[in-house]
Formats: C-alpha cells, sequence, structure tokens
C-alpha cells in the first residue's frame, strides 16, 4: 500500500504538434500542472516512430494535420508500440471526416484549438483514467451522415452511370459552356440530334436545365 503522503506519479504526456508555437503553448500549459509532465514532444509521424517506443506516455495530445502524414496515422503507431496510452486529439478542424478518422485511431477526445487550457487538462486526465469523453450522440451523428453520404454518392454514381458514351460527350461539352450549336458542329451531327441527347441527359440527371445538369454532374465528380 503506498503511503498516503507520498506525491502521485505525474501523468506522462506526449505532444505531437508540427507547429513550434503550438508546442510552447501547450508546453508552458501543462507545466502549471504537477500533475502532469512532458516526456516528449513530435513534430511528425517519423518523430513519433522514433521515440514512442523510448518514453511509453500515458496520454499523447495530438494535432491532426502533420507534414507526413495524419494525427490518426500517427495514433496507429503509438497504439501499435504503446498499447496503454490514450489518445486526445487537438486540431483547427471539426470535420466529420477528421472526427471518425480520429474515432477510428481510438482517440478518447478530440477537442478543436479553440478550447480552454481546462478544457485541455481534463481532456488528458480523464483520458488517462480511462474516460472517452466524445459523446454517444456524438458518434452516432457521424455514422448516420456518414452512411446517408455513402448512399447520396451511390445514388449519384447511379445516375452518371445512365448516361450513354455520346450523352457523356455532350455533357462533357455543357460542362465547357458550349451551347447546343456548337456541340453540333464540334461532334459533327445534327442540331435535333443534339437536342434529343440533351432532354435525355436532364431527365437522366433529374435537372431541369442544362446549367442544373451541369452543374451537378461537377458536383457529383464526372469525368467524361
Amino acid at each position: 500500500m503506498s503511503d498516503p503522503g507520498e506525491a502521485a506519479i505525474p501523468l506522462r504526456v506526449l505532444i505531437v504538434e508540427d507547429h513550434p508555437m503550438v508546442t510552447e503553448g501547450l508546453s508552458s500549459l501543462l507545466q502549471d500542472y504537477p500533475d502532469l509532465t512532458i516526456v516528449g514532444s513530435a513534430a511528425s509521424v517519423a518523430d513519433v516512430v522514433a521515440m514512442i517506443g523510448e518514453i511509453s506516455p500515458d496520454v499523447a495530445v495530438i494535432d491532426f494535420h502533420l507534414p507526413d502524414g495524419t494525427g490518426a496515422d500517427a495514433a496507429d503507431h503509438i497504439r501499435t508500440r504503446s498499447p496503454s496510452t490514450a489518445i486526445v486529439f487537438l486540431s483547427v478542424e471539426g470535420s466529420d471526416e477528421r472526427l471518425l478518422a480520429a474515432i477510428g485511431a481510438g482517440a478518447s477526445n478530440y477537442l478543436l484549438k479553440s478550447a480552454t487550457g481546462k478544457e485541455i487538462v481534463h481532456a488528458i486526465r480523464a483520458a488517462a483514467g480511462g474516460e472517452t469523453l466524445i459523446p454517444a450522440e456524438t458518434i452516432t451523428g457521424v455514422l448516420t451522415r456518414e452512411r446517408e453520404s455513402a448512399r447520396q454518392h451511390a445514388r449519384h454514381a447511379e445516375l452518371l452511370g445512365r448516361l450513354t458514351p455520346r450523352e457523356q460527350e455532350i455533357l462533357a461539352l455543357m460542362i465547357q459552356g458550349a451551347d447546343n450549336r456548337a456541340v453540333a458542329e464540334r461532334l459533327n451531327i445534327r442540331y435535333a440530334t443534339v437536342r434529343t441527347h440533351v432532354r435525355s441527359i436532364l431527365d437522366k440527371l433529374e435537372a431541369h436545365s442544362q446549367l442544373e445538369a451541369a452543374a451537378k454532374a461537377i458536383q457529383w465528380g464526372f469525368r467524361a
């Protein structure tokens, strides 16, 4: 049994951040808390790989954008070499894509860089204690939106897939701004034939105008 008067061992923190000013700011913040100690800082995924086996931190505070990969890449290396290390992401971007990648990398929390010092310290302590501070409803919402996005992507691919090779040629020219007569001249076909193809394109893409069809095609990633 430990002596009640014995000081607790500080939590060992690794900072993974490629901006020196942010690293310095985090270091200055954490130094004010006697229960936290910084055992290293890394500015890239390669730095993490080089040092993680030697330091085995309790918590890694990771930026999502790194010069040679992502924070998720860094987290994967950390969890492989030091499975007990908890992960806290600190990023400027709070998109669903980034949050989902962080969850997949085993993050205990995902904070924006606008978070207060107290929020960051609380996240580190909670992560070290095995807590996950990403609300279940947030995770559910992200997964729901991802599924809907995938469904929409499949639907758009299906609509584009209905186009014949000739219709794809005409759509590509429409996107370039060619009108029906210009399309007829470029493809050496009759003007009336172009109009027939255009009507078919609008119908297949569920568009009300050539401008809308072109805009949809661009948004959906159409490649002629």
